[in-house]
């Protein structure tokens, strides 16, 4: 589906950062090269601000990423208003899509209107992020 390509889109136009990051360690399952994440990139039309490389796993584990997806939003404050999964539903099926509770969005709009995020933390799914052994 276009769901995620959709939702960095319409909140891009916003004015929000949308900052994808890679934590898998390089040659695992879901690790991308430079030219990788661009034809990625363009093939499935993504919206987002930047991609960040994180071969050592760095990011991931400073925001404490187990899944992928793992949405974290920070404002602009710089604090971490939410945390978790990007929807209610842990299926790839695009049907369920319209029946699930979007976390994601419903965390943006409240944060862009000056309100307090209604749910800060759910439960990540997906698969877990390889990262690379210390």
């Amino acid at each position: 589906s276009s769901n995620m390509q959709n939702l960095q889109k319409e909140f891009t136009d916003k004015g929000v950062v949308w900052l994808t990051i890679d934590s898998n360690a390089p040659g695992t399952e879901g690790s991308l090269t430079p030219e990788d994440a661009q034809k990625i990139a363009t093939s499935w039309k993504t919206h987002q601000t930047a991609l960040l490389l994180d071969p050592e796993g760095n990011a991931g584990r400073a925001y404490g990423a187990k899944n992928t997806p793992n949405m974290v939003i920070i404002n602009s404050d710089g604090k971490v208003i939410y945390r978790g999964a990007i929807d209610s539903k842990a299926t790839p099926n695009p049907s369920d899509i319209p029946s699930s509770t979007n976390y994601v969005k419903a965390a943006l709009e409240q944060s862009l209107a000056g309100k307090s995020v209604a749910t800060p933390e759910t439960k990540p799914y997906g698969c877990s992020v390889k990262y690379k052994s210390s």
